[in-house]
């Protein structure tokens, strides 16, 4: 009997680790470990191992057939990355351990001349479909307060700030985003190409923080605004602009507008404004917000308007809230309060905005 239970346990000691061990993470084609010492892409326990998430998206087929799943250890990855393949899945060990982070804002100098401007500030960039990332943290690592500090004349202020931390762009559609955070202050969010389905994820930002043209659901997601510290404005959640052909832009749906510190003052966040992107006429910003709880930073005004150069004159032109696709129903908490500049839903009128129809039919997988 002891030579039996010393043969079993001998067997249980040498059975390969479950798919929930650290040595053996769940099904993966490709595994990105910052302390890998060895070649790019050697085969360790039996899958491709990388330092870098860009050395692992450089081996995904192009075809995208099958999902390409690719497990990123807890570190973080200091790397400017685009997903130009179709099919690709970034799954993170852990959510707050694994790290993409870049620190590039508009004004900041690019390599090969010029400045990265707003669109190519992004930490990761998204321009193939079905794209998925769950379980880690997508970061745009600018210093907005210490570059706020810095005094008017240092002429390493930037005066343009807006920091990309993910961006959907061309080629982006049914992208999906569980258990992620995405974190920045000026432009956090550029939701601009297809249709994106962000669940139980949270949005860190400030000024204009989730922003775009394209089609997006947060649902069951915390959306936190960063304090600036001005008694007055903290900023604005949402900046749409959806064009007027395009009948949803973003819809928050069971979700919680939280403020990142107790001291925040209330009523010094708008829930959005209307972006009209160089003057864009044809841009008609759609956000709403349906069954939201909503802390007391967000202002009783609710929406606030917006300003554009126009592209062609160069004059300075002013958007209304009113003139925008602003709406919420059933908020609850301390900032949801009732003022005549923040429109409400019908019952009859809610039922327009669901996810089915926001994502055109499309269900984001489970």
């Amino acid at each position: 009997m002891l030579r039996l239970l010393a043969a079993l346990l001998l067997l249980a000691c040498a059975a390969p680790a479950t798919a929930q061990s650290a040595s053996a993470p769940p099904r993966h084609d490709a595994v990105v470990d910052a302390r890998h010492r060895g070649a790019q892409g050697a085969v360790v326990r039996g899958v491709p191992t990388f330092r870098t998430v860009g050395g692992a998206l450089a081996a995904a087929p192009y075809d995208g057939a099958r999902p390409w799943v690719v497990f990123i250890r807890a570190g973080r990855y200091y790397e400017k990355l685009t997903v130009n393949k179709p099919n690709v899945t970034f799954l993170g060990e852990s959510r707050d351990g694994t790290v993409l982070t870049y620190d590039a804002a508009s004004d900041t100098p690019r390599p090969t001349g010029g400045t990265h401007g707003t669109k190519g500030s992004y930490t990761l960039r998204i321009a193939a479909p079905d794209f998925r990332a769950e379980n880690l943290t997508i970061e745009n690592g600018f210093d907005f307060p210490a570059n706020a500090r810095k005094a008017a004349d240092d002429p390493t202020r930037l005066v343009n700030t807006q920091a990309v931390a993910l961006l959907t762009d061309v080629g982006s559609d049914r992208a999906v985003f569980r258990d992620v955070t995405l974190s920045g202050y000026h432009d956090t969010l550029y939701a601009n190409v297809g249709r994106a389905y962000f669940h139980r994820c949270l949005v860190r930002g400030h000024v204009d923080f989730i922003f775009g043209a394209g089609r997006a659901v947060f649902e069951d997601c915390d959306i936190v605004s960063r304090d600036r510290g001005d008694p007055l404005n903290n900023g604005y959640v949402a900046a749409p602009s959806t064009p007027i052909s395009q009948p949803y832009g973003f819809l928050f749906v069971g979700s919680r507008l939280k403020k990142e510190t107790p001291a925040m003052a209330p009523g010094s966040v708008a829930l959005g404004r209307p972006w009209h992107p160089g003057g864009d006429p044809l841009a008609f910003g759609s956000a709403v917000f349906v069954d939201c709880w909503m802390d007391d930073h967000v202002s009783a005004k609710g929406w606030d308007r917006m300003s554009s150069v126009d592209r062609e004159t160069g004059r300075q032109l002013w958007f209304e809230p009113m003139s925008a696709r602003f709406f919420e129903y059933g908020s609850t908490g301390p900032g949801a309060v009732a003022s005549p500049t923040r429109r409400v839903l019908t019952e009859g009128e809610v039922r327009a905005y669901t996810v089915a129809r926001v994502l055109d039919g499309w269900e984001p997988p489970r």
